[in-house]
């Protein structure tokens, strides 16, 4: 795996691009961009349904989501950059591992409330109390993407050995 991506990210020119002067920092600053915008709607969408500002209405602050989910794909973008750039340094490391799995868990999160809660939750009248289904949602979304943050965070804090993987325990 990490010799496929390390060639992926030679044969792309993606490795070559962030080991400039100003490749990475600048990839790293869209990324927190990507990152702002998405905990900016979709976090602010999530403590709505929490009862946090009982005043603006759901279905005025979900059409900010869109903005989330660019936030999201600009993150998939230079995530990916990151990625190849330097493999070893994320494919064995625990922090990017459980990363990767609290954005699964989102993910899962997302498909559940977009599925089976979303219609009625953007129909609900103005400063009403949001069903529990939906904040239980909005719950699991805040806490997966503070993890998605931290875990992110202690990615260049902890670097193992090459050899080590968390799926291996």
């Amino acid at each position: 795996m990490v010799d496929f991506l390390s060639a992926l990210g030679h044969n792309t020119g993606i490795f070559a691009f962030m080991n400039t002067q100003w490749g990475w920092p600048a990839i790293e600053s869209l990324h927190f961009m990507g990152l702002t915008l998405l905990l900016g709607t979709v976090g602010l969408f999530d403590l709505r349904l929490l009862g946090v500002g009982r005043g603006i209405n759901i279905a005025a602050l979900h059409s900010l989501v869109l903005w989330g989910i660019a936030g999201f794909i600009l993150n998939v973008i230079t995530g990916f950059m990151f990625l190849v750039s330097d493999p070893g340094q994320y494919v064995y490391n625990p922090a990017f591992q459980l990363k990767m799995l609290a954005m699964l868990i989102a993910g899962l999160n997302l498909m559940v409330f977009y599925s089976l809660l979303a219609p009625q939750v953007r129909a609900l009248p103005h400063a009403v109390t949001v069903p529990s289904a939906a904040r239980l949602a909005a719950l699991v979304s805040l806490l997966c993407w503070i993890a998605v943050i931290s875990f992110g965070r202690l990615i260049t804090f902890y670097r193992p050995p090459e050899f080590w993987c968390f799926w291996c325990l």
